[in-house]
């Protein structure tokens, strides 16, 4: 017989330690010192019992995942590889880079397959709806080799817009990195999601891309991490995630694009 008056919920200190945040001695001082959240509100009670499926917790700004079940991983996506976990081409997909999960991953966002780069795995469907959705904007930052000597006047045409079959399109920042032997090194930091977009702009420019790298997603950098490789996420990354996928959803903006595709 269960007893109706025991107390809902489980303590915010168990939670918390078992997320790997502190200590639960630890945690009892940052409510004191008012440094948690439960749903946007500052916790001051000691006492306090959350829902660990429900509720959102937040220690100093930066959102925690309660549930470990849940896992984050970064892949450096080498050229040759689809972004999809089962080709029905029978090209190179990405299930070699998950196998060695016990969880079942997915992509968030794709990347084409000459495309190498920063590609999120993650088994926590809410997060990668919302990071891989247009409207979200998440921001993303590329290297561009291209054909010809990018000129100041290019690169100015790029962040003013420009005009593409399917609309104009501006970079959120461009700088020419390098011009040698014929070809430049152009970063491009964008939040559009359209198909291809990187290489679609270069070429309406007058300078195809010959290779393209994603070095940043949203909070994440790509780092020294190797083509080929995949790293678990770290605490502060995946804070900063999370923090990122929970702010309010912008209503729509200019790019009413589907999934993005590089």
């Amino acid at each position: 017989m269960t007893d109706s008056s025991a107390p809902e919920g489980i303590r915010l200190q168990k939670v918390l330690s078992a997320a790997g945040v502190a200590s639960r001695r630890v945690i009892e001082d940052y409510i004191v010192e008012g440094r948690i959240r439960v749903n946007g509100e500052v916790v001051s009670e000691l006492g306090r019992r959350i829902d660990p499926e429900n509720d959102l917790v937040d220690v100093d700004g930066t959102a925690v995942q309660l549930d470990v079940s849940k896992r984050y991983v970064m892949l450096n996506k080498p050229t040759g590889v689809v972004s999809s976990m089962r080709d029905e081409s029978g090209r190179p997909d990405l299930r070699r880079f998950t196998e060695d999960y016990e969880e079942r991953l997915y992509n968030v966002g794709r990347l084409d397959a000459e495309t190498s780069g920063l590609l999120l795995l993650t088994n926590d469907g809410d997060l990668a709806h919302v990071l891989a959705h247009p409207s979200f904007g998440v921001t993303k930052v590329y290297i561009a080799k291209v054909d010809g000597a990018v000129t100041a006047q290019t690169i100015s045409k790029l962040t003013k817009g420009i005009e593409l079959e399917d609309g104009p399109i501006t970079a959120d920042k461009a700088r020419l990195l390098d011009t040698s032997r014929g070809s430049s090194l152009v970063e491009l930091t964008l939040h559009s999601g359209r198909n291809r977009i990187v290489r679609r702009m270069m070429a309406a420019v007058g300078h195809p891309v010959t290779e393209l790298v994603r070095r940043q997603f949203g909070p994440l950098h790509l780092g020294t991490l190797p083509a080929g490789k995949t790293r678990e996420l770290t605490k502060i990354e995946l804070g900063a995630l999370l923090t990122l996928s929970r702010r309010d959803t912008r209503a729509g903006t200019s790019d009413g694009e589907q999934q993005e595709k590089e």
